[in-house]
């Protein structure tokens, strides 16, 4: 089992950094929850391969402080539609 979560964590670390992935997308894609990819890059990567994990958290990192964007624009897009409706 605790090979299992190694080997998740990892998978989910390349997926993060190959496709920008956000938290919310990378838990989706793995079909496990938000808390589970983060606990899985911050803490258990963190001991397996740190070099991988600081790689994962950066693009964390930049997802974060771009989250109230991307909040904004898809609210914008929803009010947008619903006019043009």
């Amino acid at each position: 089992m605790k090979d299992y979560i190694e080997e998740r964590a990892i998978q989910i670390a390349n997926y993060i950094i190959e496709n920008n992935a956000t938290v919310r997308q990378t838990a989706k894609e793995f079909g496990i929850s938000k808390s589970t990819v983060h606990k899985d890059v911050t803490e258990r990567l963190a001991q397996i391969n740190p070099s991988l994990a600081a790689e994962a958290r950066k693009v964390l990192d930049v997802n974060k402080s771009e989250r109230h964007i991307r909040g904004g624009l898809a609210t914008r897009e929803k009010y947008l539609h619903q006019h043009t409706c």
